[in-house]
């Protein structure tokens, strides 16, 4: 196989190509990398471009979002001819079409093989649309909306040689048009280094307090705290979860911010509003909320956790719910599509309606009751994790495949170790 010429778009590089984009750069292709934000990579050349800021609001509010997104598929087509003329020729470009910058690739590369990452579609029965009745609203300018929304999919879909998507739920999302030549491939988990550690301990200074495997530790995961992950529901079964449980302890990892919704109607975080509505119910030194952690501190989280809750609505399915199963967390999770793709109840996990809050308490309740069974429970969700989700062995190997086109490894099985970079929680 030739060593090729790669590009990736991604605007917040490397984002969800961190693997494969390392993977190729160490194999000797030459890999260049377009973003608004980025961080380096070893052997990757990132440049940033900088979208205009548009002067004026659209005649039709509608379109505002689509308008962003042209603006930013134009700055990002400039910054590809700007590599042209620098004499750089991808032989493959490598697109998430979600913010608008695979828009243009096939005017300026007509020739480069466009792989199309399908992180999500928007819309349609069974969806995060109209998903929560406390805080969706219905009507023609929100349908409107969604559909502008996935024309930059479609256009890119459209384009595309080849598309991937990271869950066979995420792909069935796609028009049956395109779903068909769409390969399901994970982003990929680390089981080497995301695993069971009996000797992990989180120190809580606040509370001066240490937890450890073994201790009675909740654990509840986002990447910010809010509504698409189920924080409000979470928090609304808390009071009674912790009076069912007098000595657990429940760790909250998240920052204040909001990745996929909105913010609450009277201003301020989720955490404020969450707070103000139960906070007086919850046991004073028993609820730690400990931000935004770096990736080792957040792995012993999970390595600590007795009984780890996910809950998300119909939509993308978070690295954290796959890696507290390769840590082996005893997993109570909503019974969301993604989800049920990877939790089988009573088998790798415990599942329950996701507006159902005295039901998560009764499943944690159980896991927490029953130890030996909930440990088992982990195991088996560790052990589905490496053979479905394996980076090195699964989930790498399909990448490649989906980018190069070929079999990355002609001479049969895939290296026993693959470099692997640092990727953040969600």
């Amino acid at each position: 196989m030739r060593n090729q010429n790669v590009l990736f778009i991604h605007q917040n590089f490397p984002g969800q190509f961190v693997h494969v984009a390392s993977a190729l750069a160490a194999a000797g292709h030459q890999v260049v990398a377009l973003g608004i934000e980025g961080r380096p990579l070893k052997g990757v050349r990132f440049l940033r471009y900088a979208p205009p800021r548009l002067q004026r609001a659209s005649a039709l509010d509608t379109a505002r979002d689509f308008e962003v997104k042209v603006a930013r598929g134009l700055a990002c087509a400039a910054a590809m001819q700007r590599l042209q003329r620098e004499g750089f020729e991808p032989d493959i470009v490598v697109a998430h079409p979600g913010w608008g910058e695979a828009l243009f690739c096939k005017d300026v590369w007509p020739r480069a093989r466009l792989v199309i990452y399908a992180e999500f579609f928007y819309g349609g029965e069974g969806s995060d649309f109209l998903f929560d009745p406390e805080l969706s609203t219905d009507g023609p300018e929100q349908r409107a909306r969604l559909r502008l929304k996935n024309t930059v999919h479609l256009h890119a879909f459209a384009a595309a040689d080849a598309i991937y998507s990271p869950t066979e739920w995420q792909r069935s999302r796609l028009p049956p048009e395109y779903r068909a030549k769409a390969q399901v491939m994970f982003d990929g988990i680390d089981t080497t280094r995301v695993a069971p550690d009996p000797a992990a301990t989180i120190q809580l200074q606040r509370a001066q307090l240490q937890l450890a495997p073994g201790d009675e530790v909740i654990t509840f995961v986002n990447r910010n705290l809010e509504p698409y992950r189920g924080f409000h529901v979470f928090m609304r079964a808390l009071p009674e979860l912790m009076e069912r449980r007098p000595n657990a302890h429940c760790i909250i990892v998240g920052r204040d911010s909001v990745s996929y919704g909105s913010p609450p109607s009277g201003g301020g975080t989720w955490r404020d509003a969450m707070l103000k509505e139960v906070g007086a119910r919850l046991p004073a030194g028993r609820v730690h909320f400990l931000g935004g952690l770096p990736y080792a501190d957040y792995l012993r989280v999970l390595q600590v956790s007795a009984c780890h809750v996910y809950l998300t609505y119909p939509f993308v399915l978070s690295w954290s719910c796959l890696e507290a199963m390769s840590v082996g967390c005893p997993m109570v999770a909503s019974r969301t599509g993604p989800v049920q793709e990877v939790v089988e109840h009573g088998a790798t996990g415990r599942l329950f309606d996701f507006f159902d809050g005295k039901q998560l308490v009764e499943e944690v309740v159980g896991v927490l009751e029953n130890p030996q069974a909930a440990h088992a429970m982990g195991r088996r969700a560790r052990e589905l994790v490496r053979e479905r989700y394996d980076l090195a062995s699964v989930c790498l190997p399909g990448q490649l495949r989906a980018v190069l086109g070929e079999d990355p490894y002609p001479r049969g099985r895939p290296p026993k170790r693959v470099m692997t970079v640092k990727a953040t929680a969600c």
